[in-house]
């Protein structure tokens, strides 16, 4: 049995609230016996390569470089790798620019012919084509969003936070944080963009801040975690039409909980009984069970990740492990994940990495 690779994005740069900086892009093998790292690579010279996505062939890696301004153009850009699918190493193919500042997500479509990437600040969200040997070309599409929401602070314009493609590859469903809409387009890859869709956005709860979202294995469900008000909102899916409808909202914070907390990421287990998404401040994994005839959610419990600020986290293919990213703290943890309750369990496997951001887990080649 291989060890998986572990690609985990970070921050280069002091930004913002990031006031530690790391090497770039860290690359790790994981014993799949009991979840330990054990570094392989890291890059160097790429800025805050912050958000990752592979390729669907395993042999590229994509990260923005999450900065408001790149090699003196606005907005930010989007690194291309090729990926050595034994050992891991990276090597930089070439860079475009985002179309938008401070890129902070992004998706390749399961055919690998397109990059969807989203410009927090920007308010937008860049579609950048792939050639064959996995290299960016220059953005063929640009969609801007317009308007505002309830915060005035964090919701005085667009805030594009995510991007994802549905299972069936035909529709891209965008959370804007700044809006608290899901906004909803019809994938066309002859022309390498999106084209309207006939329910072009879904409302959630005004300023609930909506971030990341991931779907079920099923297709019918998809599960969003809201930063802004600490809430995790159910939809059914259909998959034909592209079409969402709310069956549920329900908080990520235990009952007289009173303090600051944002919610980041939100995975489904592969088997498809469990949601978990990760809270920043009250740092933890908040764990649901799934009723998977209504996709409804029944809560089962917090695990504290053994760090703070949780920034990202990632469930192993086999769905063994559940890897959190603390970004305050600087540390990679590991959890063995309970098939049965959905539980998760310290394994004493802990590495210490500079701002993890993104945390991707992919089988390697043997």
């Amino acid at each position: 049995m291989s060890d998986n690779l572990v690609f985990v994005g970070t921050y280069t740069e002091n930004t913002g609230s990031v006031k530690e900086k790391s090497g770039g892009i860290y690359v790790y093998q994981m014993n799949p016996a009991d979840g330990a790292l054990s570094l392989v690579y890291k890059t160097k010279g790429v800025i805050n390569p912050s958000f990752l996505a592979l390729h669907p062939c395993g042999r590229f890696l994509y990260a923005v470089n999450e900065v408001g301004q790149l090699d003196g153009q606005p907005g930010g850009g989007v690194s291309a790798f090729s990926v050595n699918p034994r050992s891991g190493e990276l090597a930089l193919l070439n860079q475009q620019l985002s179309r938008g500042a401070d890129p902070c997500h992004l998706s390749v479509d399961a055919t690998g012919t397109v990059v969807l990437a989203a410009n927090y600040s920007g308010g937008n969200l860049t579609i950048l084509p792939i050639d064959p040997v996995g290299r960016l070309c220059p953005a063929s599409q640009v969609i801007q969003h317009l308007g505002s929401s309830l915060d005035p602070l964090r919701q005085e314009g667009p805030h594009v936070h995510s991007v994802t493609l549905d299972p069936a590859n035909r529709f891209a469903i965008v959370a804007d944080l700044g809006l608290d809409k899901l906004m909803l387009y019809r994938l066309d890859l002859a022309e390498k963009g999106l084209i309207p869709h006939g329910h072009p956005e879904v409302k959630v709860q005004a300023g609930a801040g909506p971030r990341h979202l991931d779907f079920h294995p099923s297709g019918r469900f998809i599960y969003l975690i809201n930063e802004l008000d600490s809430t995790l909102t159910a939809f059914a899916y259909d998959p034909d039409e592209g079409v969402l409808r709310e069956i549920q909202a329900i908080s990520t914070l235990p009952e007289g909980f009173h303090g600051t907390n944002w919610p980041a990421d939100v995975h489904v287990s592969p088997s498809g009984k469990f949601v978990y998404g990760s809270n920043r401040l009250h740092d933890s994994i908040v764990i649901f069970a799934v009723d998977e005839e209504s996709g409804c959610l029944t809560f089962v419990g917090h695990e504290p990740t053994g760090g703070k600020y949780p920034r990202n986290f990632a469930i192993d293919p086999a769905g063994t492990f559940l890897l959190a990213a603390n970004q305050h703290s600087g540390t990679l943890v590991t959890f063995r994940m309970d098939a049965q309750t959905g539980k998760l369990t310290p394994t004493g496997q802990v590495v210490q990495v500079p701002t993890p951001v993104c945390v991707k887990i992919v089988c390697a080649t043997s």
